[in-house]
C-alpha cells in the first residue's frame, strides 16, 4: 500500500474515534432520548460537542468511502478496528470512564484479529491472478 493508502486508514481511524468521543461527551450533558421525547434531538443539536461529533463522523463517512474504494471491506474494516484502542483510550482520558479488565481483554482480542488480518492483500485476487475490478463487474452487470 502506499503512503496515501495509510493516511486514508488513519484518518478513518482518527476522525471514527474522535467523533464518536465528541459526540458521547455532548450526549452525556444533552440528557437521554428515546422515541417519548424526540424533541430532545434537537436541544441535543444545540450542543457544540454534538455538532462537533457529527462534522467530523461525516469526515470519518468520507474518509471510509475513500478506503473502501482501494480496498476490500474484509481489509479495510480489520484495518480500522485499531480504532477500537484509540476509543478506550479517548474514554479513559478525556471521557473519564471505568475501563472493565474484561473490556481489555476483548480489545486485546481485536487487535490480536487486526494483526492476523492486516498481512493479506487488500484486494480479492480472482482464479486468474488479477484484481477485482468493479468497473468490470458493473459492466457485466
Amino acid at each position: 500500500m502506499t503512503l496515501r493508502k495509510y493516511l486514508v486508514i488513519l484518518s478513518v481511524v482518527f476522525f471514527g474515534s474522535i467523533g464518536d468521543a465528541l459526540l458521547a461527551r455532548g450526549m452525556k450533558h444533552a440528557g437521554g432520548i428515546d422515541i417519548h421525547h424526540l424533541a430532545n434531538v434537537f436541544s441535543a443539536l444545540a450542543n457544540p460537542f454534538v455538532i462537533a461529533g457529527i462534522f467530523f463522523l461525516l469526515a470519518f463517512m468520507f474518509s471510509y468511502m475513500t478506503a473502501l474504494s482501494f480496498a476490500d471491506l474484509t481489509y479495510v474494516l480489520p484495518a480500522t478496528a485499531i480504532s477500537y484502542v484509540v476509543m478506550v483510550l479517548l474514554s479513559i482520558f478525556w471521557l473519564h470512564e471505568h475501563v472493565s479488565p474484561q473490556r481489555w481483554v476483548g480489545v486485546g482480542f481485536i487487535v490480536i484479529g487486526v494483526g492476523v488480518v492486516a498481512g493479506g492483500p487488500s484486494r480479492t485476487e480472482h482464479h486468474s491472478g488479477r484484481v477485482a475490478d468493479p468497473k468490470a463487474v458493473e459492466e457485466r452487470v
